[in-house]
């Protein structure tokens, strides 16, 4: 994974047949923060591609019911995603929509290459199909359950969607064939799944049988989808059509070679089977190879509950948004998201968490060390050796000058820190880095706390040197945490290290050099001016209306 690669980020498209929820938002800003990381650490330019999928049964039936045409409904939530998106501020570089001409092209060459190196027959399929899943259930994946007439119904165990028993004469595709080829995949790349547990997971799919994959359906009961070249009564399986949106981006059939196979798939784990186990066996049978990593995120619940839209417990990222901010709602997500488990959403949660980590804990700290009162000619001040001198061993001995044992601590630590988080950030845990930085983000404030700097009388040429070390190890650990927030929470970074006059050139990973005269090396911030912006840096959020009328009646 050197630097210099090109790397293909994606998140899933996204079904276009309901506006954007927390759980699309969280896929895209895992996606993102790890994008804005790459750029950060001077990695060639890399893609960041999402979309919508806007075929198949559902939308159709979504349509009818809104009274519009599948095109208008598409062409509808398609913005209100690409919307989110941005005001989500998710830096992607490709959109795609299914409906587009350049995707039912590649999809239609990729249909073409299947059947050329006899992946596909025609042969008839019959079991129990869910509509709202797009997919045949096994006997294994459904539960019988009545209906308010008392009839017997069967449903997906899954979803709890009701199944229909349906035959028809399909396209099938030998995934049987694939079996062993998709097991050495796994067994020669370990890490090609992340978390870990999902690799176990896909591994131990893989010792059951595979049946042959149903990947077209009768036209008569599907028009809004590809149609199968050379067969009008037959149209492309939606799944098989919206994978191939991670070729058509990079220019499938044509130049796709530039970046396939360094595709980085963000995926949640409902659509895993379908990523890790259909979509590697399809690029086998085309001749291509499988992508390079696929990392994996598990739900968010709401008061425990699994989001739906029959509970009415859907979260809009919007109203989030507008109650946390933009920044606020990042920071929650990725800091209480834990891809391996599914992570409970509630107000009061968000709203304790950014106040104490950003509000306080960072915004406090930016605050007390810039304040006027301690640093009356706003510069950013001179560090001294004789008051914080080097030493190899601090646990063992007092250190000559006047920074303790927990000052050397603290140093260590932030020092440490770049590449702690860079480290995270490659194994897929950001909510481990974020964990890390907030920990060295208390450190800071004890640091700062400890030496009552304000009690410091800056006229006393013997006390001045060491009032101007302790705000400059201050604010050396601030440039350092702006820095590394910036993929996360990207415009409050911006307001940090613009406050700390750090211009935009001195901001990637490559130039995070902390604490330079520490270890005998000129500091290019002594000396200078610090930012205009003397602002907070993070209001304070207020419980939301809601939760308090709840707090009140419970």
């Amino acid at each position: 994974s050197g630097p210099g690669r090109r790397v293909l980020l994606s998140t899933p498209i996204f079904y276009a047949n309901a506006p954007p929820h927390i759980g699309h938002l969280y896929s895209a800003l895992l996606a993102d923060a790890l994008h804005r990381q790459r750029g950060l650490s001077g990695a060639s330019p890399g893609r960041l591609s999402t979309g919508t999928d806007e075929h198949g049964l559902k939308i159709q039936q979504a349509a009818a019911a809104a009274g519009v045409s599948p095109a208008r409904l598409c062409a509808r939530v398609s913005e209100l995603f690409r919307g989110a998106l941005a005001q989500a501020a998710v830096s992607f570089t490709d959109f795609v929509r299914t409906s587009e001409p350049r995707h039912c092209r590649a999809v239609r060459h990729f249909w073409a290459a299947l059947q050329e190196r006899g992946a596909l027959y025609k042969g008839c399929y019959e079991g129990w199909y869910c509509t709202a899943e797009e997919s045949f259930l096994p006997a294994s994946q459904l539960a019988e359950r009545r209906d308010a007439q008392g009839r017997e119904l069967k449903v997906s165990l899954e979803s709890g969607h009701q199944v229909q028993w349906t035959k028809e004469e399909n396209y099938m595709f030998r995934l049987s064939e694939f079996q062993e080829p998709l097991r050495k995949w796994l067994r020669d790349n370990p890490h090609v799944i992340s978390p870990a547990p999902f690799y176990q997971q896909v591994l131990h799919w893989l010792q059951e049988d595979l049946p042959d994959l149903s990947v077209s359906r009768e036209r008569s009961r599907l028009q809004w989808g590809i149609p199968v070249p050379n067969d009008s009564t037959q149209t492309i399986y939606v799944w098989v059509d919206a994978l191939v949106n991670y070729l058509s981006v990079v220019g499938y059939p044509e130049t796709h070679g530039e970046w396939w196979p360094a595709a980085h798939h963000i995926v949640g784990k409902d659509i895993l089977k379908f990523h890790a186990v259909y979509w590697p066996a399809l690029l086998m049978a085309a001749g291509l190879a499988p992508p390079e990593r696929i990392f994996v995120h598990s739900h968010w619940t709401v008061h425990g509950q699994k989001m739906s839209k029959s509970l009415g417990n859907v979260i809009d990222p919007d109203s989030c948004f507008r109650q946390y901010t933009v920044d606020g709602f990042r920071y929650f997500l990725l800091r209480q998201g834990v891809p391996e488990r599914d992570c409970d959403y509630y107000d009061e949660k968000v709203v304790k968490l950014v106040n104490s980590e950003l509000a306080d804990a960072l915004g406090g700290l930016l605050n007390r060390s810039t304040a006027l009162s301690i640093n009356p000619s706003n510069i950013y001040p001179c560090f001294s050796e004789s008051c914080f001198p080097k030493v190899s061993d601090y646990g063992g001995t007092q250190a000559l000058g006047r920074a303790s044992v927990e000052d050397y601590e603290l140093v260590a630590s932030v020092a440490s820190l770049p590449l702690q988080v860079a480290s995270y950030f490659e194994g897929f845990q950001i909510y481990k880095a974020l964990e890390c930085i907030a920990l060295c983000v208390k450190e800071t404030n004890g640091f700062f706390q400890r030496h009552q700097p304000w009690k410091l009388d800056r006229k006393d040429p013997a006390e001045k040197p060491w009032l101007d070390t302790i705000i400059h190890v201050t604010l050396e650990c601030l440039r350092v945490y702006g820095t590394l927030l910036q993929p996360v929470i990207p415009s409050t970074a911006d307001k940090l290290l613009s406050r700390l006059s750090v211009e935009p050139e001195e901001r990637s990973l490559s130039d995070l050099t902390f604490l330079p005269r520490y270890n005998g090396k000129p500091c290019p911030f002594e000396g200078r001016q610090l930012g205009p912006d003397t602002g907070i840096l993070f209001h304070r959020l207020e419980k939301s209306r809601q939760s308090q009328v709840e707090n009140k009646s419970s």
